[in-house]
Formats: structure tokens, C-alpha cells, sequence
């Protein structure tokens, strides 16, 4: 409930910001609502074209084939098994086949959602850390975090565009003795509100990401086994091999794709960052697991040296 909250402002913080510059291109043809009503209407048609496309376009550009049960058994098996415990239609399973191991969903929802591996993470984690990640992406499809995330970076787009055309609307339509003042709000317009609308899309990614964790979390009811497998996925997605550039759909993959983005960072660095930093989802999977009773057994010999190939050392 506290990250939908969390989400919900952020969504009336950008709304409040796309109706205000709305009202003012609207004020310089004497009509703030009609303003208003045609920046509403640009969002939707935006947003719509977000909706229906995003997952195919996902598809295409991270070179993902579409597997059946005899072709991939072990990664259908665990994502039909989770569907089943998570109340939700069997998705289409996808696999891209690049050593980075990471993994996706997409979809406008439920009924047209697709989840991804990477060959990658096939190759690198068990079947209980496989389940806990795709715990998470089935999360993300039940709690239609890609309309979300779809209609976020869509208004953030629009806002940026109409932050610029707002100030161009000042700036010539205001007369010579008010030329210095339109100019400082062209400025400003063109620098403070396409910022401030990154900054709320990306806290509205890195909210949906924490959700997931939880609802994945609970839905296998071992967080621990999720938190084990973030660690390793950077691990590998900082590895030399992994040459991932793509950074249009970098905020896609459970964990960021992109070499060294998923480490603890600053307070600043992660303003602007997709995902969460890694230690801190993992010490939030590590307080629900107590929260519903797992304390942590101690490792074995063999499962230590394995964590500290993955996990890194300061």
C-alpha cells in the first residue's frame, strides 16, 4: 500500500504540472481551458500509443524469441507454476539470447503480458533463485506496473515538449518591454520542468521496482532466495562481457543492465537512477523474510564461497 501511495502522488505531482503549463499556453489565447483540454488530450493519444505498442517494441529491440514448454521446460515450468500461485493467465515466455543474466516483463496487462530471461541468467542461477525473479516480474505484470510505467514516461515526455513550447509561447507572444522577463521564464521553464519531470518518472520506476520485490517476496514466500539472485545479476551485469547499450529500455530489467549502475550510490546519483540501488532492495528482502518468520540459516561452506563470488567486496 505505501509504494502505490507513494506512486499515486508522484502521478498528481506530474498531473499538476501538465495542467499548469496547460493553462498557461492557454492564458496567451485567452482560453486556460482550452489549454488545458488539448494537453489532456495530447497525454492520452501519447499514452495510448505506449499501451498498445510497448511490448512488441520490447521484443524487437532486445532481439527476444518467443519459447514453447519443449523448447525452454525449466524456465515455462517455473513460470507456470508461479502464474498458477499468483492468480494471474499464463504469459508468453520469451528468451534473449545474451550472456548478461537479467530478465523482463512487458505487456499492456495480465491478459497480454510476456515475461523475458536472458540466456544468461538461465545459465547462472538455481531454480529456487530463478523462481524468486520471476516471482518479481509476474509482480510487476499483477500490479500493471508496465501501464504505469508506460503512461510515466509518456507524461514526462509530454511535459518536456510542452515546457519548451510554453516558453516559446511566452517569449513571442510577450512585447518589447516585457521581453527580459519572458526570456528568464523561457529559461527557466525549459531547464526546471523537463527536470522536474525526470526526477518524478524515475521515482515512480524505482517505487514500482521496490513493489515488486515485495510482491514477489510474498508471493514465494522466501525473499531471501530473490535477494541471493540480485546480487548475482550484477554481479554479471558489471561483468566485461556484458556489452548491454540499449538505454532506452534500461528501467525494463529487474536489475540495471547498464556496468556498475546497480551499486550503493549517493543520495544525488540515485535521483537519477531507474532502479534502486541493490543493498537496499536486498536489505528489504532481508526484513520481510523476518517479517514472515524466516530467519536466516547459516550458510554452508559451499554457499559462502558461491555468495562471495557474486557479491562485492569494497
Amino acid at each position: 500500500m505505501y509504494w502505490r501511495a507513494r506512486t499515486g502522488l508522484m502521478f498528481v505531482f506530474m498531473t499538476l504540472i501538465l495542467v499548469g503549463l496547460g493553462s498557461l499556453i492557454g492564458a496567451f489565447f485567452h482560453s486556460v481551458w482550452l489549454g488545458f483540454w488539448v494537453m489532456m488530450a495530447v497525454a492520452l493519444i501519447f499514452s495510448a500509443y505506449s499501451y498498445f505498442f510497448s511490448k512488441k517494441s520490447a521484443l524487437r529491440a532486445n532481439k527476444v524469441h518467443l519459447v514453447t514448454e519443449a523448447e525452454e521446460p525449466r524456465l515455462y515450468n517455473i513460470v507456470k507454476q508461479l502464474a498458477k500461485k499468483a492468480d494471474l493467465p499464463m504469459p508468453e515466455v520469451g528468451v534473449s539470447e545474451v550472456p548478461m543474466p537479467n530478465a523482463f516483463a512487458c505487456g499492456r496487462g495480465p491478459k497480454d503480458a510476456a515475461v523475458v530471461a536472458t540466456r544468461g541468467i538461465l545459465q547462472m542461477l538455481p531454480d529456487e533463485e530463478l523462481m524468486g525473479v520471476f516471482a518479481h516480474e509476474l509482480s510487476h505484470v499483477k500490479n500493471r506496473d508496465i501501464l504505469v510505467m508506460s503512461v510515466a514516461s509518456t507524461l514526462a515526455a509530454v511535459v518536456s515538449y510542452l515546457a519548451r513550447f510554453a516558453g516559446l509561447t511566452v517569449l513571442f507572444g510577450s512585447d518589447r518591454e516585457n521581453r527580459g522577463t519572458a526570456l528568464a521564464i523561457y529559461i527557466i521553464l525549459n531547464i526546471t520542468v523537463p527536470f522536474a519531470a525526470l526526477l518524478i518518472q524515475l521515482g515512480v520506476s524505482r517505487n514500482r521496482e521496490y513493489l515488486a520485490d515485495e510482491t514477489g517476496g510474498r508471493m514465494t514466500g522466501n525473499p531471501r532466495a530473490l535477494a541471493r539472485a540480485l546480487a548475482h545479476i550484477e554481479k554479471g551485469c558489471a561483468a566485461p562481457s556484458n556489452d548491454y547499450s540499449n538505454n532506452n529500455y534500461a528501467d525494463m530489467w529487474i536489475s540495471n543492465p547498464l556496468k556498475g549502475e546497480g551499486r550503493k550510490k549517493s543520495f544525488l546519483s540515485n535521483l537519477f537512477s531507474t532502479h534502486p540501488a541493490t543493498e537496499d532492495r536486498i536489505a528489504r528482502l532481508n526484513k520481510l523474510a523476518e517479517e514472515l518468520g524466516d530467519k536466516e540459516l547459516p550458510r554452508t561452506p559451499k554457499q559462502k564461497k558461491n555468495d562471495d563470488m557474486f557479491f562485492y567486496s569494497d
